[in-house]
């Protein structure tokens, strides 16, 4: 009698061990889209603020288009319109600008939120000091701003970090992809997204708890 050939197996140690490194994947692209979004996200707050009727014709659409269009789109449309352009992207890269621009969208009306919250008669005081624009900036406006809006940064961090999973779809490798391979060979749907799920928090958590505390040091 022939044995059965089974094309499944058990989730094992080394299965763990996959989902672990995919982890590091997604903090790694989170980590960075986040990073350089933020920065894109805060000049590009600064340019709607001081800008007005020309940012507002000009950047406000695009970033609209970034921030109302599912990034799933965003993600299949630019990785397939790269090659055309003469881009050589992987999935890793394509990713990265996607997010980034995405979280550039996003951050931007937090940033120019951030700048609206500083009072102009605080701004007036600081400039009647003898300080430069770029000085009522660095030491006025960005701490008052920036503790104003960092809960809604954070927010945009996290919303990123989940975001990221969608990269999946390109054929990087990340906790989602992982898991789907997973579920796949081992046939533990539940175990495998128990686990995925777990690492998620894993990564999260530790952002939202740092942040609660830091905002509760500069209410102190």
């Amino acid at each position: 009698m022939q044995e059965t050939i089974s094309f499944f197996s058990g989730f094992t140690p080394n299965d763990l061990w996959f989902l672990g490194e995919a982890a590091l994947r997604t903090l790694w692209i989170s980590a960075l889209s986040i990073t350089i979004g933020t920065i894109l996200g805060g000049v590009f707050g600064w340019m709607l603020y001081e800008g007005k009727l020309t940012a507002a014709l000009t950047l406000a659409p695009v970033l609209d288009i970034f921030r109302s269009v599912p990034l799933i789109i965003q993600l299949v449309l630019f990785y397939n319109f790269a090659p055309i352009v003469g881009l050589d992207l992987d999935p890793f890269g394509s990713g990265v600008v996607i997010l980034t621009i995405y979280t550039a969208a996003l951050v931007a009306n937090v940033a120019r939120g951030g700048i609206e919250a500083v009072g102009k008669p605080m701004r007036r005081a600081a400039r009647s000091l003898g300080m430069s624009y770029w000085q009522d900036m660095r030491y006025v406006v960005l701490p008052i701003g920036g503790r104003a809006v960092f809960p809604a940064w954070v927010g945009v961090a996290l919303g990123v970090m989940k975001d990221s999973a969608l990269v999946s779809v390109l054929g990087y490798v990340e906790l989602l992809k992982a898991s789907q391979i997973l579920i796949t060979r081992t046939q533990e749907p539940f175990l495998i997204l128990a686990i995925a799920g777990a690492f998620y928090f894993a990564l999260s958590f530790p952002i939202s708890r740092y942040a609660a505390k830091l905002e509760q040091r500069w209410a102190q």
